[in-house]
């Protein structure tokens, strides 16, 4: 093998042994709300909040002092099902304790979401704008980085956002229970 041909062989095992992109791997915060690709890398940052990785939301976990928001959003109903059709949803797995606002981490909202987050919020802090709340969802999606972010902007102080989520949570051999979202208004 010439030189130049082992050198190509190398620089092709290396790319095949090479870490795929994690959160923060060069990804840089928005000015705004991420609004499309939410299932991609995300920053290692998200200005005003605090950032944590698994141990330290255990910790936190295990605390009692935070409360945990998975903002995941809720399958919908298939739409053509025809009437008398039992349909279940398919579970969503979540951090014991938590409180599941689903679709609140899109990055645009529609009025009643934005009002039906706002509320859940409140309800979730008892009123109290400093409490710690970590925010999350699954590894690598801006949902509850965009939720983080809308929480400050509705004058939360203790916002944590955890990225790793459910899937970082799973990986640690730490439990997990299937949540029940918050109704809707009407539901």
């Amino acid at each position: 093998m010439t030189g130049d041909a082992a050198r190509l062989l190398l620089l092709g095992l290396l790319a095949l042994t090479a870490p795929a992109a994690r959160a923060g791997d060069g990804v840089v915060e928005p000015e705004d709300y991420r609004g499309a690709d939410y299932r991609s890398p995300t920053p290692s940052t998200l200005s005003g909040a605090r950032v944590v990785a698994t141990p330290d939301a255990e910790a936190l976990w295990k605390s009692g002092q935070a409360v945990f928001i998975d903002v995941m959003p809720r399958p919908p109903r298939p739409s053509g099902l025809p009437a008398g059709t039992i349909w279940r949803e398919k579970p969503r797995p979540n951090i014991p304790g938590s409180i599941w606002l689903p679709d609140t981490g899109y990055g645009a909202l529609a009025p009643s979401v934005e009002q039906y987050f706002s509320r859940g919020l409140e309800q979730a802090a008892g009123g109290d704008r400093t409490r710690t709340m970590v925010f999350y969802c699954l590894e690598n999606c801006w949902m509850s980085w965009n939720a983080a972010r809308r929480a400050m902007t509705l004058g939360y102080s203790g916002v944590v956002w955890y990225p790793a989520g459910t899937d970082g949570w799973q990986s640690a051999g730490l439990p997990l229970e299937d949540g029940k979202p918050v109704p809707y208004p009407g539901e």
